[in-house]
């Protein structure tokens, strides 16, 4: 893997692994809280037991959705925070920033129990959402801003590694827990105080990295963003290559900057070539979060409870082991066959096997119901049967729709309204990351097996066929976006990144003249 390409690389592969630390919290948050709230310990602490010694099943509904969701209630804020703090601070100081508020979540959860009750799961789980949804928004157009067109594809969708690796982590954190801790306060406060970990890697990580090119260049410091684009490219300032790129970036930019002089928000969400895609990015993660994926993320354990893994640790390992498929699934499809494969043959072949795989559980669960086995004992046949359907349904995920959306919104924006495209994807991301981790105990509850109907029938009816629809982006640099989706022409671009190459080689040329005659003097 560490060929001639990946080596030149070798700083934007570190400025991915230091920016998605912040995404492996994002996947390490979201997997906990479903583990946590189902340990006997933490539902008799917080009062989810009768007086009979059973679980109040309405009250246990309604919490478990609670510590869930409002996460993603304070995400959906944060994402769309992100937007104008990220313009004014850079992609850099955002991201310290939203971790510093993310930290300070971790531990307003970490402390709860006792006198503080679970008011403070909630509130720290609110703020610690905040941060998170502002990392996710940030993350990825930083990562996609400093990553050149060969390879963006793999280091952007680096990040859907890091939510699987986060969300794995967190289910063998549970188990662990739940083998060992399991009749004290550390059912919690371990797997919320291990949050802090990633956090403070990110924050120390990001002192050792530099500033977006893109965004250094957006506001007009084109020197330091041709010195930082060289770093990232392991190149002189004046190699042509870097000459070019950096021509073309500064070509997109002030042709961005000249036809929406003196305009706003407005403009920017319906500028030419715009509107499409805010559409894209808004219906692309609708759709991947009525998926399933989260569903059977954030609720693992009662998921494969409801299909005959009964007893906490049964649940709990079944869910790690659906981890580690995950990470494994989604490790090979970035680095083997995202660049190679495409966009769209890769999300149309991963929503349709997402979906032959929910229509087999529904009906494997429809015909051989689960309300009988014992808690603890061996799950029957056609429990494992289903496991083994899930656990090749994330696969087909891991290859598509999982990595791609992310993959995807961050590429198609130029770089002044990136940072609101990401935003809004991340927005529509957590808003209904929100409604389907709120909704999905009651699902579960109600619908037994036409839920897995359900999502089988959203992603071959819905994300297959958006799929059909969507322009392939591989091998395309972020300034061709423009011509893709109609906003300058094929030969207006180039006549303008002609004229930029000519000045920028002047400016350089100037430049080294300058210092040769400091010197002599």
């Amino acid at each position: 893997m560490l060929d001639g390409d990946n080596i030149k690389n070798i700083r934007v592969y570190w400025l991915a692994f230091v920016v998605y630390w912040g995404i492996f919290l994002f996947g390490y948050d979201s997997g906990i809280a479903g583990g946590v709230v189902s340990q006997p310990y933490f539902e008799t602490h917080f009062g989810l037991v009768g007086p009979d010694g059973t679980v109040d099943k309405v009250k246990d509904t309604q919490v478990s959705s609670n510590v869930v969701s409002v996460l993603q209630a304070g995400a959906f804020f944060g994402a769309l925070g992100s937007a104008p703090v990220s313009a004014w601070l850079g992609r850099r100081w955002t991201l310290v920033a939203f971790t510093a508020v993310f930290s300070i979540g971790a531990v307003l959860t970490t402390v709860a129990g006792g006198s503080r009750g679970i008011g403070y799961i909630y509130g720290g789980r609110v703020v610690s959402g905040i941060g998170i949804g502002g990392i996710s928004a940030v993350a990825p157009a930083y990562v996609s801003e400093c990553s050149p067109k060969d390879v963006r594809g793999r280091i952007t969708g680096i990040a859907q590694v890091m939510v699987a690796m986060g969300g794995m982590v967190s289910y063998f954190v549970n188990l662990g827990v739940g083998l060992h801790l399991a009749d004290s306060d550390m059912v919690w406060r371990v797997p919320f105080g291990l949050q802090l970990v990633p956090a403070g890697l990110m924050c120390l990580g990001l002192v050792t990295v530099k500033e977006s090119p893109r965004w250094l260049a957006s506001k007009g410091h084109v020197q330091e963003a041709l010195g930082n684009l060289a770093y990232f490219r392991k190149e002189q300032p004046d190699s042509p290559a870097v000459q070019l790129e950096m021509a073309e970036i500064e070509a997109a930019i002030q042709e961005e900057q000249e036809a929406r002089k003196g305009l706003g928000i407005k403009e920017a969400f319906f500028g030419d070539g715009n509107f499409i895609r805010f559409v894209i990015a808004f219906t692309i993660f609708v759709l991947q979060q009525w998926s399933g994926q989260n569903s059977v993320s954030y609720y693992a354990p009662q998921i494969f409870t409801s299909i005959g893994f009964t007893g906490t640790t049964n649940s709990l390992l079944a869910s790690g082991i659906y981890g580690v498929v995950k990470v494994s699934a989604t490790m090979i499809f970035i680095f083997l066959f995202v660049e190679s494969l495409g966009r769209k043959i890769s999300l149309l072949i991963s929503v349709v096997g997402m979906g032959v795989m929910f229509f087999i559980v529904g009906a494997i669960l429809k015909n051989y119901p689960v309300d009988n086995v014992q808690a603890g004992r061996q799950p029957p046949p056609a429990s494992k049967a289903m496991a083994a359907m899930l656990y090749i349904y994330v696969c087909f995920y891991s290859m598509g729709c999982g990595p791609l959306p992310t993959v995807y919104v961050s590429e198609i924006f130029p770089t002044r309204t990136r940072h609101y495209g990401l935003a809004v994807a991340a927005g529509t991301q957590w808003l209904f990351n929100f409604v389907v981790s709120k909704v999905t105990p009651i699902l579960v509850a109600d619908l037994g097996y036409k839920l897995f109907f359900m999502f089988g029938a959203i992603n071959i009816g819905g994300m297959a066929t958006f799929a059909l629809l969507l322009p392939e982006t591989k091998g395309r640099s972020l300034e061709e976006m423009d011509i893709i989706f109609g906003a300058v022409s094929v030969e207006a671009r180039e006549a303008f990144i002609e004229r930029q190459k000519q000045e920028l080689h002047y400016d350089v040329q100037n430049s080294v003249l300058a210092k040769l005659a400091d010197r002599k003097v």
